[in-house]
């Protein structure tokens, strides 16, 4: 509706009346409610593999999901209304976010290829300033075409579907090629391959439901729900997908980690057990306590045991106290 002469769609999904306010999708805001709440989990255990290869990089491509998915809650559930300014600007915003949250993502794929080091801040800065850039470009041109501005013209929005589709779309082909590239030269394991396959299917299947099967869902289900649930859905299992695919591809040296979770050593032969500890104490430079005869053998049979049959700390054989001369 914010281009061309603004159209109204053929079927769409039901109201909700709730008061004085008139809330749209309610069916789709619940889906990204969800998004919100599995982008934060997903956030949170790529935040806890400390060790794992392009961790920062990755959670830059969350973030970014995590916004654009509030944004678009904010416009599916009516909150401002399509004619306001508001709206317009917003709907900018999102064009944006998508853009560079996409790029983000082409850009992690290159982190796996090693090109320089992660984590370093010029991994992290070269990918921020970069997004942000066709985060800013992407939202001017868009909002320059609904709001008919520095020489963009809504009904000619040509710049619009160049960005939305040709680039987003170009950028996600060589996300996934590059992806593919790195599993066959780099990792043994193939299986990720299916983490890819199965992520570009849930996409593929998500925007066919957007923009070819939508009035036909609409109708089928009465207006309850259209394609815009399934195709939130299904771009959701996409993303998650991306998320597996990176958790497979990456490993964490848990000699290094500091994570939640405690790590259970094992330990086969223990150096010294309870007694040989408590006698050690007993040795100790500043005590002031005195050995008795039967302690003394018992320290040096367990002293003999645990240096293989030598008393590293008396050279010669526990004897027992001196006895005191008889009185007559």
């Amino acid at each position: 509706p914010l281009v061309s002469s603004g159209q109204e769609p053929d079927c769409y999904a039901r109201n909700i009346e709730l008061g004085s306010a008139l809330l749209f999708q309610v069916a789709t805001a619940i889906i990204h409610v969800i998004s919100v709440v599995m982008t934060v989990i997903m956030i949170s255990h790529i935040r806890s593999k400390y060790t794992a290869v392009g961790r920062k990089e990755m959670v830059i491509f969350f973030y970014l999901f995590l916004l654009a998915s509030l944004v678009e809650f904010v416009l599916v559930l009516g909150i401002v209304q399509s004619g306001a300014l508001a709206y317009k600007i917003l709907v900018g915003v999102e064009q944006g976010l998508i853009s560079s949250m996409l790029f983000a993502l082409l850009m992690n794929g290159f982190v796996g290829f090693q090109w320089m080091d992660d984590g370093t801040p010029t991994s992290l800065w070269s990918i921020r300033l970069s997004s942000l850039a066709v985060f800013v470009v992407v939202a001017l041109i868009s909002t320059g075409t609904f709001l008919d501005f520095a020489g963009l013209q809504s009904s000619q929005p040509i710049a619009v579907f160049v960005t939305f589709f040709i680039l987003n779309g170009a950028l996600l082909v060589a996300y996934v090629i590059s992806q593919i590239v790195l599993v066959m030269k780099t990792l043994d394991n193939r299986w990720p391959l299916g983490d890819i396959f199965f992520g570009v299917i849930f996409f593929v299947i998500g925007q066919l439901f957007w923009f070819f099967f939508s009035v036909e869902v609409c109708e089928s289900l009465d207006h309850y729900i259209d394609g815009m649930f399934f195709g939130t859905m299904f771009n959701l299992l996409s993303v998650m997908m991306v998320y597996k695919y990176w958790d497979s591809i990456t490993k964490e040296d848990l000699e290094f980690s500091v994570g939640g979770k405690m790590n259970v050593w094992e330990v086969r032969e223990p150096l010294m057990n309870n007694e040989d500890f408590s006698y050690k104490k007993q040795l100790a430079p500043n005590s002031s306590m005195h050995l008795s005869h039967s302690q003394s053998v018992h320290l040096a049979h367990s002293q003999s045991q645990l240096f293989g049959g030598q008393n590293p700390l008396t050279p010669t054989q526990v004897t027992g106290p001196p006895s005191h001369p008889q009185r007559h």
